[in-house]
């Protein structure tokens, strides 16, 4: 038994009833109980529930549904009924999860203050018309239960449980019938399966991606080491059943961590790149390139940022954490020079082969970091108008925003996963940028997350407009 402040005694398995407040920024009920607060997977504002304590902390309590006295209206039956990630949503109307995730951004927002955070414009998010069958790519970790049987799916949340996954809804339907055909032939060749505990076996992980416009597929086998018997048998089967697949590798992973990806990848059969177009961009994309999961939100995501920088013929743009190129290339077109930058060599590599791929002419890509590579443009004579980020989800690092803050160009985009690292980071950046307004889009429906563009000016450029205006 653990105790919680003003000795009020909670054991877990405790049951009580709970009604249900709001939805957490990770999708899960807060409720409270003995005024402690209780976060409840699955359940929805207004709902009354008995609940099921699953852990006691000293400020908080999780627990799980044990009954549904009444539920919400806007409670649907799950298309897939998993205790996995990826899904945490699938119970909640989908306009109510769109209404979520702009709240998801308010709350963020509320809680990090950033100075006139009562005023900033949130735009209601930008959502699927089917809000399933999006995700591009399938990374499913394999094991054999039951004497020769395969499983392939998700770990369940906090474990190392794995969930078979016979469907994804949320997953290309194609990617999950490769999937399920590749299991049948692990077990049908007595492929060595890895055993986590015992750290045997070899293959650990399948991995599929899909391409949308070129309708390309890559299957990636993930190993614990290079020579698997019989791997290539289904390999052969696997491209004569379906010929969408153009290309298979092998990712060698010795590791015991969590990572999935070792550091030695090549080719098993086909080519070793998928084929992408985006708007007229095309992209290359290797086996481990980064690449957004949501094909078609994507267009909508960059046709956002490109509305928010609002690029004139004259104007150069810096694309910061530019990976790939994807977004700076999608903008390119508007502007007279755009410049990226990433401290990854091989990103900075595929970002220059999908500029030559689509005849961009005038981008320039560079490794290295934005206050070495800033300090070095400027000093050339290279000021940019307008600057986009895209970081990851810990947000913007004190040096990028230490550099953005010296350099201030005029107009500045934020492109978030993170709306909690987003509104953190906003502390900051709006000491010298006007936040114009906040547009969310969906690109994970079913999910918690939500990605935003910010469109900001600075206040010199913008004041120095309104000097303009007036003369």
């Amino acid at each position: 038994m653990q105790k919680v402040k003003n000795d009020i005694k909670i054991k877990v398995g405790q049951k009580f009833p709970l009604t249900i407040k709001r939805l957490g920024i990770n999708g899960e009920g807060i409720g409270y109980f003995k005024r402690k607060i209780a976060f409840v997977p699955q359940a929805l504002p207004g709902e009354v529930i008995l609940a099921e304590v699953t852990k006691v902390h000293s400020k908080y309590l999780n627990a799980k549904i044990k009954k549904i006295r009444k539920a919400s209206p806007d409670r649907v039956e799950p298309v897939d009924n998993y205790d996995v990630g990826g899904i945490e949503l699938e119970h909640l109307a989908y306009s109510k999860q769109l209404e979520f995730k702009t709240d998801v951004i308010r709350q963020s927002l509320e809680k990090f203050k950033p100075t006139n955070y009562e005023n900033m414009e949130l735009r209601p998010t930008l959502g699927m018309e089917v809000p399933y069958e999006y995700r591009n790519k399938a990374q499913f970790q394999v094991r054999k239960v039951k004497g020769n049987k395969v499983i392939a799916g998700l770990y369940k949340p906090n474990s190392h449980i794995l969930v078979d996954l016979p469907t994804f809804k949320t997953q290309m339907p194609l990617t999950m019938e490769i999937m399920r055909k590749i299991v049948k032939l692990l077990e049908k060749w007595n492929i060595s399966i890895y055993d986590e505990r015992r750290n045997s076996g070899i293959l650990k992980t399948v991995v599929i991606r899909q391409t949308l416009k070129t309708e390309q597929v890559q299957v990636v086998f993930v190993t614990a080491r290079n020579n698997c018997a019989n791997l290539n048998q289904v390999v052969n089967e696997i491209m004569s059943a379906y010929p969408q697949i153009v290309s298979v590798m092998q990712n060698i992973n010795p590791s015991r961590s969590s990572l999935v990806w070792g550091e030695e990848t090549f080719k098993l059969a086909g080519t070793d790149r998928l084929l992408e177009q985006l708007g007229d961009i095309k992209f290359e994309l290797s086996a481990r390139s980064f690449f957004q999961l949501n094909p078609s939100q994507t267009e909508v995501l960059y046709t956002e940022v490109k509305k928010a920088l609002d690029l004139k013929e004259d104007e150069t743009l810096v694309d910061a954490y530019c990976g790939v190129g994807t977004i700076g290339l999608f903008v390119s077109p508007d502007a007279k020079e755009v410049r990226g930058m990433d401290i990854i060599p091989e990103a900075i590599e595929d970002a220059k082969k999908n500029a030559e791929l689509s005849g961009r002419k005038n981008i320039h890509y560079e490794v290295g970091k934005a206050e070495d590579l800033f300090a070095k443009w400027t000093k050339n004579n290279f000021v940019p108008d307008a600057l986009v980020v895209d970081p990851p989800r810990t947000g913007l690092d004190d040096k990028m925003i230490e550099t953005i803050l010296k350099y201030r160009p005029n107009k500045f985009v934020y492109v978030s996963c993170n709306p909690s690292t987003l509104a953190r980071d906003l502390v900051k950046l709006v000491k010298i940028y006007n936040v114009e307004y906040i547009q969310s889009v969906d690109m994970f429906p079913q999910t918690a997350r939500v990605e935003a563009v910010v469109k900001s000016v600075s206040y010199t450029h913008l004041r120095a407009h309104e000097t303009e205006l007036h003369l």
